[in-house]
């Protein structure tokens, strides 16, 4: 397996997880509404952490781009829940 096909398994899994974590909070969706939302997530989490220059203090990176990518989902199931 070549270093960019493990680089998007993991990308999908901290979608999955990011997407079941919102589902806990705000509710909602199966596995694949998890993976959508969470890999959503992960792009407008990261974006807005980066725009508003917010650091979380945490050395692990991996727990980061969950937090990022769950705050991400959060806000992507929230407007969808807006618009629909």
């Amino acid at each position: 397996m070549s270093i960019a096909t493990e680089g998007w398994i993991v990308f999908l899994l901290i979608g999955l997880v990011a997407g079941f974590l919102a589902s806990l909070i705000v509710g909602g969706g199966g596995l694949i509404g998890c993976l959508v939302s969470g890999v959503i997530g992960a792009f407008v989490g990261g974006f807005l952490f980066h725009y508003f220059g917010i650091s979380l203090g945490i050395q692990n990176a991996l727990v980061v781009e969950v937090i990022h990518a769950t705050v991400g989902a959060i806000i992507v199931v929230l407007l969808a829940r807006l618009i629909v």
